[in-house]
């Protein structure tokens, strides 16, 4: 992956851009699970220029597609997301002159079609969900197919089977080991296309480590077998299941509610003021509730995914928590957001 290019004097000095990819900070969490006997460390991937883990997954994808020739000038990107890697991806292919067409669902935010745009991405809205399968995914890969065919000269990534996604994040892992000094312990982290996931595994495995995975899926998701159904949060779990998905990836699942990510959100903001979004909530949520079972003195890593911004008119929002999360609903004399930080202690 690109990195440092030169070193001017006392300070490095980057080449461009997306030469900032990676190389993320880790940092202790001292206070999130202050009285745990375990050390807990979190991998701060909003660091990425665009915010967010996918950063990683659009350069490496893009990268090896250049080089293999199945991309090159004038080839038009096509890709399904619903905020993050398309969000990476629009800024690469502006940075390289490549044109870029991002399929959306109506789930997707004002704001992220907004930055998407900003970056001259092409945005096509899929608005039914597949007839077959009911979902909004299916009916985005759909399309993105339909735009492969009409479209000559055109590539897809293919976030969901594409080795290279995984490929970054043996990187991403590798960045860990060498940060803390030797192999965490325990790496937690969130499910959506699997890539995080399956790269951490292979690092670990090829590696030889002795890491416990912790996987981190919404309810609902379909990814562990769980049966479908409605979620809320984008970006953390998945309604089929990716082709880079194995069993034996994680040593264990650990499930979570979309509550449970709006609960995990407001303490990392309140203990450690990390504004982070929904699948960092997650693994937050995930970790409390196992935490009797990670063994003391041990090294726990967290990989929080993206930024929290994104998530101000859900997430960090009252009034939304109120409508569609109802079981959060007020208390007598309580505001939601102390109700919210009592169900978290």
């Amino acid at each position: 992956m690109t990195g440092l290019a030169q070193r001017k004097g006392a300070e490095f000095v980057n080449d461009g851009i997306l030469s900032t990819i990676g190389n993320t900070p880790l940092v202790r969490l001292a206070r999130l699970f202050a009285d745990a006997p375990f050390h807990v460390f979190a991998k701060l991937e909003n660091f990425n220029p665009c915010g967010s883990i996918k950063d990683r997954t659009a350069l490496h994808m893009l990268e090896a597609a250049m080089k293999s020739g199945q991309v090159q000038s004038g080839t038009t990107i096509i890709e399904s997301s619903s905020g993050n890697l398309g969000i990476g991806l629009a800024q690469i292919c502006l940075y390289h002159k490549l044109p870029f067409i991002c399929v959306v669902d109506p789930k997707t935010t004002s704001q992220n079609l907004d930055i998407l745009r900003a970056y001259g991405a092409r945005v096509d809205l899929v608005r039914e969900p597949d007839p077959v399968t009911g979902e909004f995914l299916q009916a985005r890969l759909n399309r993105v197919r339909a735009l492969r065919k009409a479209i000559a000269n055109s590539y897809w990534p293919d976030q969901y089977s594409n080795p290279n996604n995984p490929g970054a994040h043996e990187l991403t892992m590798s960045e860990i080991v060498e940060q803390l000094g030797r192999a965490p312990d325990y790496l937690v982290c969130a499910t959506s296309t699997c890539g995080t996931l399956r790269g951490c595994s292979d690092f670990i495995r090829h590696g030889g480590h002795a890491t416990s995975i912790i996987a981190v899926d919404a309810v609902g998701s379909a990814i562990f077998g769980q049966a479908p159904k409605k979620r809320l949060i984008p970006g953390h779990g998945a309604a089929i299941v990716p082709r880079l998905f194995e069993a034996g990836l994680a040593t264990r699942a650990v499930y979570v509610t979309d509550r449970d990510c709006v609960i995990g959100c407001r303490r990392a903001l309140h203990d450690e003021a990390l504004l982070v979004g929904g699948s960092s909530g997650a693994i937050v949520s995930a970790v409390q509730k196992i935490s009797h079972e990670i063994r003391p003195g041990s090294s726990c890593v967290l990989i929080f995914s993206d930024r929290g911004e994104r998530y101000l008119d859900t997430i960090f929002s009252d009034e939304w928590v109120r409508i569609h999360l109802t079981e959060a609903a007020v208390k007598s004399n309580t505001s939601l957001r102390e109700e919210l930080l009592q169900d978290a202690s």
